[in-house]
């Protein structure tokens, strides 16, 4: 099992995706992967997201997980479909709990300083910054990753192709999450450009 730190440093962009069905899954991950974006987040939000889950984990050299994990059936099912990490907009000791049990890595949300201790009590180190621009946007990352210097963050919620580069610049951020990179409608072609957009900013 990879570790979430590793997981992180994969690429410098996390696709999050709401699946509706336009895409088959495992083209879809074909396509991120061969771009130079393997690690992907589902997020369980639709009814066809677990059976996603299970045909994108197939796929050579995808690292797939569960994003908006809500407690540990979730965590389970996710786990159960091939999910390599799972990702929660918070952090509760049940979750971590079922993360633990089902040996899954998992990569919490936090957006205050009280999160992140609450996080390192429990034992992580590695946090989603959730909602980014919504909890303070690059300011308030900056002002948080100060007292916390062993703390690493993906931040997610509000991150564009535009200002993707900026969160990455610092020291804390080791990727990012967005959902640019498969805008509604778009084609397989189109996603591959994108994702090797997206790729390419990691280049730093």
């Amino acid at each position: 099992m990879t570790g979430i730190d590793a997981i992180m440093r994969a690429a410098p962009v996390i696709p999050v995706l709401v699946l509706d069905g336009s895409h088959d899954p495992a083209a879809l991950a074909h396509a991120l992967v061969h771009a130079g974006l393997p690690v992907i987040e589902i997020t369980l939000r639709t009814d066809s997201a677990l059976d996603a889950i299970a045909a994108m984990a197939r796929v050579p050299g995808a690292i797939v997980g569960a994003g908006t994990v809500l407690d540990g059936e979730q965590a389970k099912a996710a786990r159960d479909a091939g999910s390599q990490f799972l990702v929660s907009p918070g952090l509760t000791e049940p979750v971590a709990g079922a993360a633990r049990a089902l040996d899954v890595p998992l990569l919490p949300g936090v957006a205050t300083a009280g999160d992140i201790m609450r996080g390192l009590d429990l034992g992580f180190d590695r946090f989603k910054f959730f909602p980014a621009e919504a909890a303070g946007g690059l300011s308030a990352l900056k002002a948080l990753a100060g007292p916390f210097g062993n703390v690493r963050f993906c931040p997610t919620g509000g991150i564009r192709r535009e200002t993707a580069a900026e969160w990455l610049a610092l020291d804390a951020v080791l990727c990012v999450g967005g959902t640019w990179i498969v805008p509604k409608g778009a084609s397989l072609d189109e996603v591959g450009r994108l994702a090797a957009d997206a790729a390419s900013l990691g280049s730093r």
